[in-house]
């Protein structure tokens, strides 16, 4: 019992140093190469490039390939979150994206033109999480999930979700005068959250974020409509954000007895 004791506090101080400190600078100084490389698919976790021409010599040198057990995490990354299943509970921003309305826009379109406005969606959503260091969590269905820790995104990290999603906004048309390609509704919060690897020891290894903290962000998305970004006022606080001219707006959320008080943040037309 006390080594088992020991074994979550020391994998508990793990995370928490990686989460808040970050990883090793080699280790950063790789992550920053491996952001420059384009490819469609990549670790979630330190950016390797799965399906680019230097995979090969990438494997060669860093011994660095998609893990057979899951292929969202290169093999080094996805053992070191099965050997420390576990995490630590700290602050950080949770951005949540959705298409809006996607089931009506499903019907006005063929299956594969829909399927393609979907990967389209993915791909400037995971590009732009990429080079704003977030953690990608979930690409499922119409919605795309990233976190911002400090650890990985530096001490401005939610700012740089904020940013985030401005940039999903102005890449996905919404700045565009005929319209967006894509109606993305944004939700961002920021609150303490369990962040580590879930999972069975012999199974399909995560690295997630759960809590109550997750469930608001999720819930200010599905009440943004297309073009608006909803902020919640430990984001305001936490990114030192001018609200004076930003619509207020309070919400109903599920599960929460208060009315929930938020920013409206749009980008301006071009």
């Amino acid at each position: 019992m006390v080594e088992n004791t020991d074994q979550t506090a020391m994998i508990e101080r793990t995370w928490r140093h990686i989460l808040i400190q970050g990883i090793t600078e080699k280790d950063k100084r790789l992550r920053k190469i491996f952001k420059l490389i384009h490819s469609e698919e990549k670790c979630k976790m330190c950016s390797v490039p799965f399906n680019h021409v230097t995979s090969p010599l990438i494997k060669l040198i860093f011994q660095k390939e998609p893990s057979p057990h899951n292929p969202r995490f290169c093999n080094a990354c996805e053992d070191f979150a099965r050997k420390h299943q576990g995490g630590a509970e700290i602050e950080l921003t949770m951005l949540f994206a959705d298409i809006r309305g996607s089931t009506t826009l499903a019907e006005s379109m063929s299956t594969t033109e829909f399927k393609n406005l979907i990967d389209r969606f993915y791909q400037v959503s995971t590009d732009i999480f990429i080079k704003s260091d977030a953690m990608i969590d979930k690409l499922v269905g119409d919605e795309v999930t990233a976190y911002y820790v400090p650890g990985m995104a530096g001490p401005e990290y939610t700012s740089r979700a904020i940013r985030a999603a401005q940039e999903i906004l102005t890449r996905t048309g919404h700045r565009d005068p005929q319209g967006p390609w894509a109606p993305i509704g944004i939700g961002i919060h920021t609150g303490v959250a369990f962040v580590g690897a879930v999972g069975s020891a012999n199974g399909v290894v995560d690295i997630t974020a759960l809590g109550d903290a997750v469930n608001v962000a999720a819930r200010l998305a599905s009440n943004a409509q297309a073009g608006e970004i909803l902020l919640s006022q430990q984001t305001v606080e936490g990114a030192f954000l001018d609200t004076s001219k930003m619509e207020k707006r309070s919400l109903s959320l599920k599960g929460k007895s208060a009315a929930f008080d938020v920013n409206v943040m749009r980008v301006a037309p071009q």
